[in-house]
């Protein structure tokens, strides 16, 4: 199976966007006056393939959760397009979309907040079968039964309300639930930011299982570093609605290129209370979505900004084989710093 899945990683893209934007009005006053917009998502090229796990990275705020909604529709882009095995699905009307929803589900990053609390599990694990019409009533109960087997629980766990399981035990009744209709593609935002560290590593050791299990190609999103790194082939790094580079995981960990990946890099935490500031460490703060900076967005805190870095916004190029950086210390002719 894993071979499969790594020769299927070379050529074959299973979700595609191109120049995708998400735009939020922003509105004031007593008669609710647009004053202006705000950017989440900035005209975004994203590829996954078939098989992989590639990896969202980024500060709180720099729009991840809304790409990876926006990649599933469940708002509506601004701009841009959105494939899925080749197919056009930007504008797709709604009812061809909830069927293809059965190939794309997410997984939610409070477990304690996405389960209906009003609902037992075996139904809440049931219900997207129910919507597409899929089994008769016992084969949709063994099937319940078999997802809690699979992600660790117990059958008789679909007879419990939510309330009454942990939230790793929760985590893993929400990715029964997304599996429930066989998807290609599962988007995990924050699958773990919520749960115990004694519990985060069983839950990212599970979802490797299923992915070599079921043959599934994983979106995951995250601030955490070291889950990405843990999980992803390949990694993308998004600041204020823009990414910034994307490699894989190895080359990104070890060479990383744009000055943004190096200060995150720099600024996680390592158990070395001796251990100085790095000079890559990331400094003052994120600006405001609402008035991003001119040119590139990450000049104001950059370490080797140059003048043309506050005048125009600097593309995607190769700098390493695989490895793209939006950054103007690279030219056609250098590789690195």
């Amino acid at each position: 199976m894993l071979e499969a899945l790594r020769a299927l990683r070379t050529d074959d893209t299973l979700l595609e966007a191109r120049g995708l934007t998400k735009s939020f009005p922003v509105k004031s006053g007593v008669f609710g006056r647009t004053r202006g917009e705000l950017r989440a998502v900035d005209g975004i090229d994203l590829s996954v393939r078939k098989g992989e796990t590639l990896g969202l990275v980024g500060e709180s705020g720099c729009g991840k959760t809304t790409l990876g909604r926006t990649l599933l529709r469940l708002v509506e882009p601004s701009e841009g397009s959105i494939r899925f095995e080749g197919e056009d699905i930007t504008h797709l009307p709604q009812e061809p979309m909830r069927r293809l929803r059965r190939q794309m589900q997410m997984i939610f990053q409070d477990p304690y907040s996405s389960l209906n609390p009003r609902m037992r599990v075996g139904p809440m694990i049931e219900e997207g079968m129910l919507v597409h019409g899929l089994g008769n009533r016992l084969e949709r109960k063994n099937r319940v039964a078999e997802l809690l087997e699979v992600v660790g629980l117990r059958p008789e766990a679909a007879r419990k309300y939510p309330h009454e399981f942990s939230g790793g035990q929760r985590q893993r009744i929400g990715i029964a639930r997304a599996l429930a209709l066989l998807p290609k593609l599962v988007i995990a935002d924050e699958p773990v930011s919520a749960l115990d560290v004694s519990i985060q590593a069983q839950i990212l050791n599970l979802m490797m299982d299923l992915q070599s299990s079921y043959g599934l190609t994983y979106l995951l999103i995250s601030h955490d570093l070291r889950v990405v790194e843990h999980m992803s082939d390949r990694v993308c790094v998004m600041y204020l609605g823009r990414i910034v580079e994307t490699a894989p995981s190895a080359s990104l960990y070890t060479e990383p290129r744009h000055p943004y990946t190096q200060a995150l890099l720099a600024a996680a935490p390592v158990p070395d209370p001796t251990r100085k500031t790095s000079v890559n460490e990331v400094r003052g703060d994120v600006p405001s979505p609402l008035a991003p900076p001119s040119g590139c967005s990450f000049h104001p805190r950059c370490p080797h900004r140059m003048e043309i870095c506050d005048q125009r916004a600097p593309s995607l190029r190769e700098v390493a084989q695989e490895h793209r950086a939006a950054c103007y210390l690279y030219s056609e002719s250098k590789g690195g710093l």
